[in-house]
């Protein structure tokens, strides 16, 4: 059986985009995506493609490149970076946020994981 890896930033992206959706009850029920750029293309500066918003707030963007999704917090830094070290998916502090670099369709679901410890410390 050959095995393929979803290396693609937009459909990592979509990926991403489809577990916070779906989640009506637990940690990421608040969760919702926003202001979705359906059109969107990757570029190696970084494209934006919705946003990722708790209650209605918006808390942060997933990006497209080549070969990854960025998602990019503004709550729960901390708690990020600690479950992100945790879950194995890269992760940064830049400029009062925290920065994950999703770079397969595999690390969707640990990346979701970050999310919602994000979420949870904002409890």
């Amino acid at each position: 059986m050959v095995e393929e890896r979803i290396t693609d930033g937009k459909r990592i992206a979509e990926l991403l985009s489809s577990e916070l959706s779906a989640r009506e009850t637990g940690a990421l029920a608040p969760v919702s995506v926003i202001d979705a750029d359906r059109d969107a293309t990757p570029s190696n500066d970084g494209t934006p493609a919705y946003g990722i918003a708790i209650g209605g707030t918006n808390v942060g963007t997933v990006a497209l490149f080549p070969e990854y999704a960025r998602v990019t917090l503004s709550v729960g830094v901390e708690a990020v970076v600690k479950a992100a070290g945790k879950a194995g998916v890269p992760a940064r502090r830049e400029d009062g946020t925290a920065v994950l670099q999703v770079e397969s369709g595999a690390a969707v679901k640990p990346a979701t994981d970050v999310i919602a410890a994000a979420v949870e410390s904002q409890r």
